[in-house]
């Protein structure tokens, strides 16, 4: 399926139908009197968050919305039947904006969550509404009103609890496979995830928790640079961030082959995606960190020497580091419970955070 986690759209509610203008003409009843009905509401339109949807695809072929028109009103005081609304089904993680102001008008977090992005217009009365003592022949009525429109940009940020980041070829497919049930691309070669990958990953006691890799970073992604900063906006909903480093680099990018100074590469790139990220949006910087090297299998004691001044500066920085093998499955338990410890934290302090708010 491919994935689209950007599209706009132009959205328009029903209009509301017009109200009648009827008399009552009955046998036996000689004052018959306003008889007009009320007009029917239009539709809405409004947006439901369904975790069976994985994808803004469906809005890319069909990039308009409409409602229908409320029914008018008829004699006998008859109401004009409702128009139907329109429930569009999104991913949850969606977030609707006004095209038009960039203002977020959505933010659809969790599973069944509605919101009304495009209200209907009320019906309109008919002229049983305006009858008074003093004009008890009102030979006028409301007419409906129109229902809103909007165009709007709806942009998806995937819902995990991992955010799994590092340049290119560092091992996250490879990782994601081994600890999911999921089936992302691998290959010997940078750049094979060209899409933002999910995971479900299992731990002990029935829990589990979302793993997202996310396609790789280098220097100047948050500018454009290789895949850009395009899927960055995936990284912003997660709890913790795991960044994988590959000590003995397979990729190279502009400049870093020339010195080929692993010891110095594997600070500098860990230094760049930091960098990338605070630039993208700094509160990136605040979400909790795991760094894991990838790939030790193959790391020989002379290149081992080389993880040291990684591990100094992470060790004074008192952020974690882990050493794995995907293919192996070495570290990987321990990186199960290390990332599902981390997740229980960040919630607890989650919770005691909105608890301890400020009051109004």
């Amino acid at each position: 399926m491919k994935f689209v986690d950007e599209v706009k759209l132009y959205a328009k509610a029903g209009d509301g139908g017009n109200g009648c203008v009827a008399w009552r003409r009955e046998k036996f009843i000689p004052m018959g009197g306003p008889a007009g009905g009320d007009g029917g509401d239009g539709g809405s339109i409004l947006f439901v968050a369904d975790e069976g949807v994985h994808s803004l695809l469906d809005f890319r072929y069909q990039p308009e919305l409409f409602a229908k028109n409320g029914e008018k009103g008829r004699g006998k005081n008859q109401y004009g039947a409702k128009g139907e609304d329109v429930p569009a089904r999104v991913p949850v993680g969606t977030q609707v904006f006004d095209e038009a102001t960039d203002e977020l008008i959505a933010d659809l977090t969790h599973h069944g969550q509605s919101e009304i992005i495009c209200q209907g217009g009320s019906g309109g009365f008919g002229n049983t509404r305006f009858s008074t003592s003093t004009r008890q022949a009102p030979e006028f009525a409301k007419p409906g009103l129109p229902g809103e429109e909007k165009r709007l940009r709806l942009s998806l940020k995937l819902m995990a609890d991992v955010g799994l980041l590092g340049f290119p070829n560092a091992g996250k497919s490879t990782l994601l496979s081994r600890m999911s049930a999921a089936k992302p691309k691998i290959a010997d070669y940078p750049f094979t995830t060209l899409i933002p990958q999910l995971g479900v990953v299992s731990v002990p006691e029935g829990h589990s928790f979302i793993m997202a890799d996310i396609p790789g970073l280098i220097e100047g992604a948050s500018e454009g640079t290789g895949l850009g900063f395009r899927f960055l906006k995936h990284l912003e909903r997660v709890r913790i961030l795991c960044h994988l480093i590959e000590p003995v680099p397979a990729y190279f990018a502009e400049g870093e082959a020339v010195e080929n100074n692993s010891e110095k590469i594997l600070l500098t790139r860990y230094q760049t995606i930091r960098n990338e990220l605070k630039k993208f949006n700094p509160e990136l910087c605040n979400v909790p960190e795991l760094v894991v090297l990838s790939k030790i299998d193959i790391v020989n004691d002379e290149e081992k020497k080389s993880l040291k001044k990684l591990k100094s500066f992470l060790k004074k920085k008192q952020i974690p580091i882990l050493e794995i093998s995907a293919v192996t499955g070495v570290g990987i338990k321990a990186l199960t419970l290390a990332l599902w410890k981390a997740i229980t934290e960040a919630k607890t302090k989650a919770s005691l955070g909105s608890e301890h708010g400020p009051q109004s």
